[in-house]
């Protein structure tokens, strides 16, 4: 014991900064966390790990990965998966160490809150560690991240189509006009009649995430390549206080309500 702090026995000083910042990141090896690292030897450690390397990824593939791993980790467990499974095997570490299952929260809108879709925050998660920040005008990881949230809201979901569904009836597509989860499955299970429990509900709900995983490998491959041009915008500078776009998707008469069945 050293100044009150436990070090295990042949781990240095650096090796436990360096698997704190892989695992937690910046805040768990802080004050709130472990606790024995100064915000400056955070800060040090983090700016030499990141952002991550990356190599391209096949979109099909990485739609299909986020597929089933649906029916294991949810959405935003999801999409993480499916991108930092295929690294891990191409590019090893940092990705290999990656606690991916502890996304798992990320389900129903955040420990079942209905707010952000898990899907749309998995993507954040990517972006911003392949990424990285925005560094004198660079296009940064939360731009493509703020993208791949409007395209989510604009796109007619589910996009993506698995080659092995679960369920093989045809499902509804809806525009969710919003990044929310209560807004966007509500929508669809007005839509489609059935409740938050059905099977097609929660395939629905996988075909979504396949398709946000899938978007998002196009367009780190496109800025792999250099032809990455962001079309992401954020709220907060539009409007002057932290926002979505689309206001009236959660307030006034729009607020779906689940259907009048036990299917």
């Amino acid at each position: 014991m050293e100044d009150g702090r436990v070090f295990e026995e042949g781990v240095s000083r650096r090796t436990l900064i360096k698997t704190a910042i892989g695992v937690g990141g910046l805040a768990a090896v802080t004050g709130g966390g472990f606790g024995f690292l100064s915000r400056a030897e955070a800060s040090s450690g983090i700016s030499k790990n990141w952002p991550w390397p990356y190599v391209k990824l096949d979109p099909e593939k990485t739609g299909e990965l986020a597929y089933n791993e649906w029916y294991r980790l949810f959405c935003g467990g999801a999409v993480v998966s499916s991108i930092f499974s295929q690294l891990a095997e191409t590019v090893g570490e940092p990705y290999k160490s990656f606690p991916v299952d502890a996304f798992i929260f990320l389900e129903g809108g955040t420990s079942g809150w209905g707010t952000i879709c898990g899907s749309n925050a998995g993507a954040n998660m990517v972006t911003n560690l392949i990424i990285g920040p925005r560094i004198a005008g660079s296009k940064d990881g939360m731009l493509m991240g703020s993208e791949v949230m409007q395209w989510y809201c604009d796109a007619s979901m589910p996009v993506y189509t698995p080659k092995n569904p679960k369920i093989k009836s045809e499902l509804p597509k809806t525009v969710s006009n919003s990044p929310l989860c209560h807004v966007s499955v509500g929508k669809w299970m007005q839509a489609a009649g059935k409740a938050l429990s059905s099977p097609e509900r929660k395939d629905r709900c996988a075909r979504v995430t396949a398709s946000v995983a899938y978007h998002v490998a196009e367009l780190l491959n496109q800025w792999k390549d250099g032809q990455y041009e962001t079309k992401g915008e954020i709220p907060g500078m539009l409007y002057g206080i932290n926002a979505q776009l689309n206001c009236t998707e959660c307030h006034g008469s729009n607020i779906p309500e689940p259907p009048k069945t036990k299917n």
